[in-house]
C-alpha cells in the first residue's frame, strides 16, 4: 500500500510540473532581446497599398536607404540590422495585427510605422502590452504619444504634431499676408485634418483674425463645387485647407477655376507628387504648406542625403522619405546606447534622445516622446517647390 502511495504521489508531481511548465511557456514574455548572433530585426509596418500608400511606400523608401549604410558601415557593435517588412494596406485594424506578428512571432526590438496616425494609435496597445518601442515618422496628431490617461511611453515619433502645425500656419498667414479674415475647407472625417483645424481657428482668431467660412467635406469626395461656391461670395485674405493630397489636390483645382486667387495654405498632407497630378501646375501657384524638410535647404547634411537618395532611387526625395531616413537613423542611434540591448532597455535610451541630428532637423525627445524641432514652410511655384522657410516653435 506504501509502494502504490508513493508511485501516486511521484505521478501527481510530475503531472503538476509539467502542466506548471506549459503554463509558464504560455505566458507572453515582456519585452523582446536581440537574441541572434550576427543580426538585430527592427519590424516595418507601412502602408504600402492602399488609400495613403504614397506616404507608406515613401517612408519605407527611406528607412532601406539608412539601413542599407548602416549595415555597409558594419552595423552595429558587428550585427547587421535586418528589416522585416510587411504591408498593412492604409487599415488600422491590419496595422495592428501586423504589429502583433512582428513583436510576438517575429521577435523584433522595436517597430517602424505606421505613417498615418490613426494606423500608429492602432497598434500603440501592442507595443505597451509587450514593452516593445514603436515609432513613427508623420503620426502628427496630437494624441499619439500622450493622452488623458498619461505618456504612451513604448510610443515615439520624430515629427511634429498637429497642435503645432495649425498653430504655426496660423501665425504664418498672419506674418506672411498681413491675413485679417480666413476661410477653411476641411475634412471633417480625419482626426488629422480636425485637429489642424481646430488648431488653426483657435490660433488665428487668437491673434485677432475672423474667420468667415468653414466648410466641410469627408475622405473620398471629388466634386467640391458647391461648398466652393459657398465661400466665394465672402471676402477673405486666405484659404487653409487640412487634409490630405487626394482630396487637396481636387479642391485646390476647383479653387482655381472658380476664380479663387488667395494663396492656399495647408499643412504636410500635401506632399506628395499626386497633388500635382490632381490640381495641375498652374493652380498650383500661391500654395504653401507645413512639412517637416525641403530639399531647398542649403545643410550639408541635406544636400548629402539628396544625393546618396538619387544615386539610390534616381529621383528627388520629398519628405517622407526624409522621416523614414530619420526614423530609422533615430532607432540605430538608440540601439547604438543600448548597452544591454533589448526593447525596454531600447525604450529608455529613445527617450533620453539628445541633439540628434537629422536631415529633418536636429532634435531631442521631450517628456511626451515628442521631438523638439522647427517646422518648414515650403511655397509652390508652378507646382514645384519654390521656397522654404523655417519656423520656430
Amino acid at each position: 500500500m506504501k509502494k502504490f502511495l508513493s508511485i501516486t504521489l511521484c505521478a501527481l508531481l510530475a503531472v503538476s510540473l509539467l502542466v506548471g511548465c506549459g503554463q509558464n511557456a504560455n505566458q507572453p514574455e515582456q519585452g523582446n532581446t536581440a537574441t541572434e548572433s550576427d543580426e538585430i530585426k527592427i519590424g516595418v509596418n507601412y502602408e504600402l497599398s492602399g488609400e495613403v500608400a504614397t506616404y507608406g511606400q515613401s517612408s519605407v523608401d527611406g528607412i532601406e536607404l539608412a539601413i542599407k549604410q548602416v549595415n555597409e558601415a558594419g552595423g552595429v557593435n558587428g550585427k547587421k540590422i535586418k528589416l522585416v517588412k510587411y504591408d498593412n494596406k492604409s487599415e488600422p485594424s491590419e496595422a495592428t495585427s501586423i504589429a502583433t506578428k512582428l513583436i510576438t512571432q517575429d521577435k523584433v526590438v522595436a517597430v517602424l510605422g505606421p505613417a498615418t496616425s490613426g494606423s500608429f494609435k492602432a497598434t500603440i496597445p501592442v507595443a505597451m502590452s509587450n514593452k516593445v518601442p514603436v515609432a513613427s515618422g508623420s503620426a502628427t496628431a496630437d494624441d499619439v504619444t500622450v493622452d488623458a490617461s498619461g505618456v504612451k511611453e513604448f510610443a515615439f515619433r520624430i515629427c511634429f504634431n498637429d497642435s503645432y502645425q495649425g498653430t504655426a500656419m496660423a501665425t504664418y498667414a498672419k506674418t506672411k499676408f498681413n491675413a485679417t479674415k480666413a476661410a477653411l475647407i476641411s475634412d471633417s472625417s480625419s482626426d488629422y485634418a480636425k485637429g489642424l483645424a481646430e488648431n488653426f481657428i483657435k490660433t488665428f482668431e487668437g491673434d485677432g483674425g475672423t474667420i468667415v467660412a468653414h466648410e466641410s467635406y469627408v475622405s473620398g469626395d471629388t466634386d467640391f463645387n458647391a461648398i466652393i461656391t459657398n465661400i466665394k461670395s465672402k471676402q477673405f485674405d486666405v484659404l487653409f485647407v487640412p487634409g490630405y493630397y487626394n482630396e487637396a489636390g481636387l479642391i485646390i483645382k476647383q479653387v482655381r477655376d472658380q476664380g479663387i486667387n488667395v494663396p492656399v495654405l495647408g499643412a504636410d498632407g500635401f506632399d506628395s507628387p499626386v497633388l500635382l497630378e490632381l490640381a495641375g501646375a498652374k493652380a498650383l501657384n500661391d500654395v504653401y504648406f507645413s512639412n517637416h524638410y525641403s530639399s531647398l535647404d542649403q545643410d550639408p547634411l541635406v544636400q548629402e542625403f539628396i544625393e546618396d537618395f538619387k544615386a539610390e532611387y534616381n529621383r528627388e526625395p520629398d519628405a517622407f522619405n526624409a522621416l523614414g531616413y530619420d526614423l530609422a537613423n533615430f532607432v540605430v542611434d538608440g540601439i547604438k546606447r543600448t548597452a544591454d540591448l533589448t526593447s525596454e532597455n531600447l525604450q529608455k535610451s529613445l527617450a533620453s534622445t539628445t541633439d540628434f541630428k537629422g536631415v529633418t532637423g536636429s532634435f531631442s525627445i521631450d517628456e511626451n516622446n515628442n521631438p523638439v524641432k522647427a517646422i518648414v514652410v515650403v511655397g509652390l511655384k508652378d507646382g514645384q517647390q519654390h521656397s522654404s522657410e523655417k519656423v520656430s516653435n
